[in-house]
C-alpha cells in the first residue's frame, strides 16, 4: 500500500473532504508539515504521479545555480510592493510601499490592467522556494502576503473607510491612487447660489491631468469643477451649461507640488471669478457670468471624482473643505491659508464644512449646520459577490461580458490575472497549510461562479474567443485543482465555464486551427482540459489536448524548444519564415512543460519527456540572467532567434507575464525528473539532472550525481531498504552514438532504443549502483521551409554562436565529419570551458548561458565545396532545387561501419546525381577520389 501523501502533495495526488477544508479555513491550520491528507487519491487517469518538490533535491550543477540566482530574489524583493496594489484597490493603509511598476503599476502598459497577476506569481515561487529548500524564510514571506490579501477582502467586503492621515492642521483623509474612492456629497450643496467660494487644502499623490477636488455637475454638460491639473499641469476652475465649449474659466500658472499641501480657493461672484493658490490670486476672469444658481439643481456633488467617466480619480489627500454662499475677500482667503476655518473671522462654510478630523468609518461630517454629511464611496460600488479578491475594480469583468471586440487598454485579462491569483493562493496553501489561503482560493471561485453561472453560453463563447480581453490562463487547471480539495460541484460546474468549444471540437477532431491564434492564450487551456479530463472522464478533452500537443510540436517550435513567433502562432511548418526578434516567448515555454508534463501522466509517450527536455535544458534555463538582482527576476520575455539578437532580461518596464513564469520556473526545475508507476511498480527517470530522491513509499533514496551536459551521463545509487521496481531510463530519441547501462559495473543486457525508455527490473539494495553512458553527438536541425536555416545541438544543448549581427552566419560542418556522422570533429573545443567550442574563429556555447553576448541560433549552411575529412576535392559543391546538397545526401546515410562504406555511399551518390546532370563525371570522379584518399575521425 502507498502512504498516505502529505497535503503538500494535495495538487498531485490528494482530495480532502469538504469538513476538513471547512476546518482549515477557520483560521491558520497548525498541521505538521509532513501531516498525511484526510483522504488521499489519485486522479483515476493518471498511470503515473510525480514527487513533491520536497521529495526530489537539487544536487551541485546549473539548475542548482541557476534556483539559487531567483531564491535570493525571493528572499530581498520586497513584498509589500506587490501588496501595494491589492491594498490601495481596498483603501488601505499601503505603508509607504511603492508598487513595482511596469503591468504592476497604474503608469505602465494599459494603465495597469492586469496588476495583481505578479502577486499570484510570487505567491508560486515562494512555495515552490519553501518546498524545495524547507527554509522558513519562504514560508513567513508567504503567511505576511496572506495575512495582508486576507486583509484586503475583509475591506472590500464592507464600505470604504476613511484612510486618516496627518494634515496641514490637523487629520487628512487620503485618497489613495488605485482605491477609485471619492468623497460624495448630498444634493442641494449649491442651493442655487449666485455666489460661491470653494476652499480646500489639498496634497496631490499624482500628476494625472483632469483629477478633481470638486466636481458638481449633471453629467458632461451642466458642472462647474476646480482640477488639480488641467491638461497643462495647472490648476483650473470651469463653469458651464453647454459642455467643454461653453466652459467659463481659470487657469493657475504654475503645478502644485506633489507631496506637498497646497492650499485652493476660488470665488465666483458678480461676474468675476478669482482663483486663489497658498493665498495668492493667480487668476481672474471677469467674464463670468454662469453662477451655481444658473446651473439648476445638479445630480452630483462629489469631491475627487469627474462627471467624465475618462478623467482620473483624485489621488491625494483632503483637508478643510470649505463652500461659502459668498465670495470671500483676499484677505479672508489669507486667513484659511493660515489656519482652520473654524478659528478663521470667516467661520466653517455656511453651504458645506468638512474637517476631516474622522479617523474611522466612512462618513465625514458636515459642520456648516445643513446637516450635510459626506460619505466615502467606490466609483465601481461594491462587489457582487463577498469572495472576490482583486487589485483594481471589478468593472474589468463586468465590462468584459458586453465587449464584442478586443481591446487591452480597456479590459485586459482580467480572469487570466484571477487565474495567477488563485494559482498563488493555491500554491500557498499546499506550501504552509494555511487554511485561510484555502478559504481565499475557495472564496474567489465562487465568485467568479456567481458571475459567469448567470451569463447565456453564447456570451461566454464570444468572451473567451477575445484576444488577450478574454485570455483565461490556467484558470481551468486551479479551479480542477481546488475541486480535488473540496469536491464541490460548483466548482467543478465553474471549470467547464471556461469551456471555447470551437477550440476544443477542432482539436478532438484534429483540425489544425492553431495559425493566427495567440499562443500562450491558449496552451494553459489545454492544460486545464487535461484536468477536466481528470474530474469529469470526459475523453474529448484529453484528445484535443493530445492532438493539440502534435499541432505544436514539432510544427511550430524552434530549435531551443520555444514557440510563437510575435506571441502568435503561424502556419504550420513555417520555423525560418517566422524568425524575428520577438520569437519564443518565455511563457509558451513555461505551459508547453507543463502541458507535455500533464499529458505523460495519461500515456507514457517519450516524444513528452523529449520536449521536455530540449525545452528545459535550452530556452527555459537560457531565459534566466546568470546574476542575481533583489529586484528584478532577470527573465526574457522574448527570445529573439534573429542574427546578433541580445537577450533583454528586463523586458517591457518589468512584472510581465514571462517574469513571473520566470520565477516560477526557477524554483521547480526538479519536478519532472523524477515520476513513478501509479502501482509503484516503477520509477522513471525522465531527466538526467544531480538530485537527490525519497521515494518513501518504498523506503528507498535514488541519488543521482552528474554535470549533465558537461557530462555524458549520469550515476545512480541507491540507499535504504530493500524495494522491488522496473528502473525505466529515458533515452533520448538525440541518443544514436549509443546508451550504455551498467548496474554494479555489470552491463545490463538488453538494446536500448532511441525516444523510447530503457527498463531494469530487480531488487534495488542499498548500495546498488546503476551508471548510464549518452554519448553525444553534434547534428545539424534543418528548418522545414528552409534546409539551409540550421541549428547545431549537441546532445540535449542548442549551441548557439556568439557574434554580432545582422547578417547570418555562413558555416560549414562537412569538413571533418566522423565516420559516425558526427559534426563535433569539424569544431575546435574551448580548453577549460566545457560545451564551448570554435569554428572559424566564432564561438560556439550553450544557449543555456544567461548572459548578454549577441548570439545565432540558427546559422545559414555554407559547403561551397566537397571537402572529405580536411581534403578538400575543389569541386563545387552541387545542389538540388529544394536545398539538398551532395554533400547532404551523402551524410544522411550516416553513420559508416568504415571507411569502404563510406567511399562506396559517396561513389552511388555521385552517379546518381550525375545521371541527374547535376555533376560532371569528371568532377565527380574527382569527389570519389579525394574521399577515398582521405582520413576521417571515428
Amino acid at each position: 500500500m502507498a502512504r498516505p501523501l502529505s497535503r503538500r502533495t494535495l495538487f498531485q495526488a490528494a482530495a480532502l473532504t469538504a469538513t476538513a477544508v471547512s476546518a482549515a479555513a477557520t483560521g491558520r491550520a497548525v498541521a505538521a508539515s509532513n501531516a498525511p491528507a484526510a483522504a488521499p487519491r489519485l486522479p483515476a487517469a493518471w498511470t503515473v504521479r510525480p514527487f513533491a518538490l520536497e521529495d526530489v533535491t537539487l544536487g551541485p550543477g546549473v539548475f542548482a545555480g541557476k534556483r539559487q540566482l531567483m531564491l535570493d530574489h525571493a528572499r530581498g524583493y520586497d513584498v509589500h510592493r506587490l501588496l501595494q496594489v491589492f491594498r490601495a484597490n481596498a483603501g488601505l493603509s499601503t505603508r509607504g510601499a511603492v508598487a513595482p511598476g511596469g503591468w504592476e503599476g497604474l503608469d505602465g502598459e494599459a494603465n495597469g490592467n492586469l496588476r495583481g497577476h505578479y502577486t499570484g506569481h510570487f505567491l508560486t515561487m515562494l512555495a515552490q522556494a519553501h518546498r524545495g529548500t524547507g527554509e522558513q524564510v519562504f514560508a513567513d514571506r508567504i503567511i505576511t502576503m496572506v495575512d495582508a490579501l486576507t486583509e484586503v477582502r475583509e475591506a472590500l467586503r464592507r464600505e470604504p473607510a476613511v484612510l486618516s492621515v496627518e494634515g496641514r492642521f490637523g487629520r487628512a483623509a487620503e485618497n489613495l491612487r488605485g482605491s477609485h474612492q471619492y468623497v460624495d456629497l448630498p444634493p442641494a450643496v449649491l442651493a442655487d447660489s449666485p455666489a460661491l467660494t470653494l476652499s480646500a487644502w489639498v496634497r496631490p499623490a499624482h500628476d494625472a491631468a483632469w483629477a478633481r477636488v470638486f466636481d458638481f455637475g449633471d453629467d458632461t454638460t451642466r458642472y462647474l469643477y476646480l482640477a488639480a491639473r488641467n491638461g497643462n499641469g495647472v490648476p483650473r476652475f470651469a463653469v458651464t451649461t453647454s459642455g467643454p465649449g461653453g466652459e467659463q474659466g481659470l487657469d493657475g500658472s504654475a503645478p502644485l507640488p506633489l507631496g506637498e499641501w497646497s492650499h485652493l480657493a476660488v470665488t465666483l461672484a458678480d461676474g468675476t471669478g478669482t482663483l486663489y493658490v497658498d493665498g495668492t490670486a493667480v487668476a481672474r476672469n471677469t467674464a463670468m457670468t454662469l453662477t451655481p444658481a444658473a446651473l439648476g439643481t445638479l445630480a452630483h456633488h462629489w469631491l475627487g471624482r469627474s462627471n467624465f467617466p475618462a478623467d482620473p480619480v483624485f489621488a491625494g489627500a483632503f483637508e478643510g473643505v470649505e463652500v461659502f454662499s459668498r465670495a470671500l475677500t483676499a484677505g479672508e482667503i489669507t486667513e484659511l491659508r493660515d489656519g482652520r476655518a473654524a478659528d478663521a473671522s470667516t467661520g466653517r462654510g455656511d453651504l458645506a464644512s468638512y474637517a476631516f478630523d474622522e479617523t474611522t468609518g466612512s462618513t465625514f461630517a458636515d459642520a456648516s449646520g445643513r446637516g450635510l454629511d459626506a460619505t466615502l464611496r467606490r466609483t465601481w460600488g461594491a462587489p457582487s459577490h463577498p469572495g472576490f479578491l482583486a487589485a483594481y475594480p471589478e468593472t474589468q469583468f463586468i465590462e468584459l461580458e458586453s465587449m464584442t471586440g478586443s481591446d487591452y487598454t480597456r479590459v485586459w485579462a482580467p480572469y487570466y490575472t484571477a487565474h495567477k491569483i488563485l494559482r498563488g493562493l493555491l500554491d500557498a496553501y499546499s506550501a504552509t497549510d494555511d487554511g485561510r489561503a484555502l478559504d481565499l482560493a475557495s472564496g474567489l471561485c465562487d465568485w467568479m461562479y456567481a458571475r459567469l453561472s448567470v451569463l447565456p453560453a453564447a456570451t461566454l463563447q464570444r468572451m473567451w474567443g477575445l484576444f488577450s480581453s478574454g485570455e483565461f490562463g490556467g484558470v481551468v487547471e486551479a479551479v480542477c485543482d481546488l475541486h480535488a480539495i473540496t469536491g464541490r460541484a460548483e466548482h467543478l460546474a465553474l471549470a467547464r465555464l471556461f469551456d471555447l468549444d470551437r477550440l476544443i471540437d477542432a482539436c478532438a477532431a484534429n483540425t489544425d486551427v492553431l495559425d493566427g491564434l495567440h499562443a500562450n492564450q491558449h496552451i494553459p487551456v489545454f492544460t486545464g482540459l487535461v484536468r477536466l479530463h481528470d474530474e469529469t472522464g470526459e475523453e474529448r478533452y484529453l484528445t484535443a489536448a493530445k492532438n493539440f500537443w502534435g499541432m505544436v510540436v514539432p510544427h511550430r517550435v524552434y530549435a531551443i524548444g520555444g514557440t510563437s513567433s510575435g506571441e502568435f502562432w503561424k502556419a504550420r511548418d513555417v520555423i525560418a519564415g517566422t524568425v524575428t526578434d520577438t520569437t519564443a516567448e518565455s511563457c509558451c515555454a513555461y505551459n508547453m512543460l507543463k502541458l507535455s508534463r500533464a499529458l505523460f501522466f495519461h500515456e507514457q509517450d517519450p516524444a513528452y519527456m523529449d520536449y521536455y527536455e530540449r525545452a528545459l535544458f535550452n530556452q527555459v534555463l537560457g531565459s534566466k540572467q546568470d546574476r542575481a538582482d533583489a529586484e528584478k527576476p532577470l527573465v526574457t520575455y522574448f527570445i529573439g532567434l534573429t542574427p546578433g539578437h541580445v537577450r533583454d532580461y528586463t523586458p517591457k518596464q518589468g512584472t510581465t507575464c514571462c517574469e513571473g513564469t520566470g520565477m516560477e520556473s526557477a524554483t521547480k526545475y526538479q519536478d519532472s525528473v523524477y515520476f513513478a508507476a501509479a502501482d509503484a511498480s516503477a520509477l522513471y527517470v525522465n531527466l538526467y539532472s544531480a538530485s537527490r530522491l525519497t521515494w518513501a513509499e518504498k523506503g528507498v533514496t535514488v541519488t543521482q550525481t552528474t554535470r549533465y551536459p558537461e557530462e555524458q551521463g549520469s550515476t545512480l545509487t541507491f540507499g535504504g531498504g530493500w524495494a522491488s521496481f522496473t528502473l525505466l531510463l529515458r533515452v533520448p530519441s538525440w541518443a544514436d552514438a549509443g546508451f550504455r547501462v551498467t548496474v554494479n559495473g555489470r552491463a545490463v543486457p538488453g538494446t536500448p532504443v532511441p525516444g523510447r525508455y530503457f527498463g531494469v527490473t530487480r531488487t534495488w539494495r542499498a548500495g546498488d549502483t546503476v551508471r548510464i553512458s549518452v554519448p553525444f553527438r553534434l547534428r545539424v536541425e534543418r528548418t522545414p521551409d528552409d534546409p539551409s536555416l540550421q541549428a547545431l545541438l549537441y546532445g540535449p544543448v542548442d549551441l548557439v554562436a556568439r557574434h554580432p549581427g545582422p547578417d547570418a552566419l555562413r558555416l560549414g560542418l562537412y569538413g571533418n565529419a566522423g565516420l559516425s556522422g558526427d559534426l563535433l570533429p569539424s569544431l575546435t573545443p574551448v580548453p577549460g570551458s566545457p560545451l564551448h567550442f570554435t569554428l572559424d574563429g566564432i564561438e560556439l556555447v550553450p544557449f543555456a548561458e544567461g548572459t548578454e553576448d549577441p548570439t545565432h541560433a540558427y546559422i545559414r549552411r555554407s559547403e561551397p565545396r566537397v571537402i572529405f575529412g580536411t581534403s578538400d576535392s575543389g569541386v563545387a559543391n552541387p545542389a538540388r532545387s529544394d536545398g539538398t546538397t551532395l554533400l547532404d545526401e551523402i551524410w544522411a546515410a550516416a553513420p559508416f561501419r568504415d571507411k569502404g562504406a563510406l567511399v562506396a555511399r559517396v561513389r552511388s551518390a555521385v552517379d546518381a546525381w550525375v545521371s541527374a546532370g547535376l555533376l560532371s563525371r569528371a568532377d565527380g570522379d574527382t569527389v570519389v577520389g579525394t574521399a577515398r584518399r582521405a582520413t576521417y575521425a571515428d
